[in-house]
């Protein structure tokens, strides 16, 4: 038996329900904990490092595509991209940063934590709408490319933002 019969048959002996139940799950416990290593990151220093390495530890998701279940149609990924890419606009509206004893450090926000929160809460419902029409593992996928479309733009705003400070300062 073959990686993508045995993923096959795997998906086929669950039905879709639990597999969006424990996938939302999943979901909301990721980011959650997202927000919490986010919320406790403002109190360090950032680097180009810090900056750069999520997008770059979260492109290896992209190796479910391997696996037909999770494969995506184009019109679909660009609908995801273009979703990621607008939740990017508001994380790149409200990340900042400010010069403290010569280190660079990340604007804290109230607002950024309720806008992490809408745009999970956002995600969450569209999962369990679109679950009705989209296979479990295609929603999987989309939603990969979602969130890649989103830290991405994100990212290279901040490094954008950061790097534009730390020249300003000479840091």
């Amino acid at each position: 038996m073959g990686g993508n019969s045995v993923i096959e048959a795997l998906f086929a002996s669950i039905p879709p329900f639990y597999l969006i139940i424990g996938s939302t799950v999943m979901a909301l416990f990721m980011g959650i904990l997202a927000i919490i290593v986010r919320s406790k990151s403002a109190k360090q220093p950032v680097s180009v490092k810090k900056i750069i390495l999520p997008p770059v530890f979260m492109s290896t998701g992209a190796l479910m595509f391997i696996f037909e279940e999770f494969r995506v149609a184009p019109l679909q990924i660009i609908e995801a991209l273009m979703v990621g890419i607008l939740f990017s606009l508001i994380l790149i509206k409200t990340t900042n940063f400010e010069v403290r004893n010569e280190d660079i450090f990340i604007k804290r926000s109230k607002a950024f934590v309720f806008i992490l929160f809408g745009l999970l809460l956002i995600r969450l419902i569209g999962k369990l709408v679109l679950s009705n029409t989209v296979d479990v593992g295609e929603l999987g996928g989309m939603f990969w490319i979602l969130a890649f479309g989103m830290i991405v733009p994100w990212r290279l705003a901040m490094l954008i933002k950061f790097k534009k400070l730390e020249n300003t300062f000479s840091i």
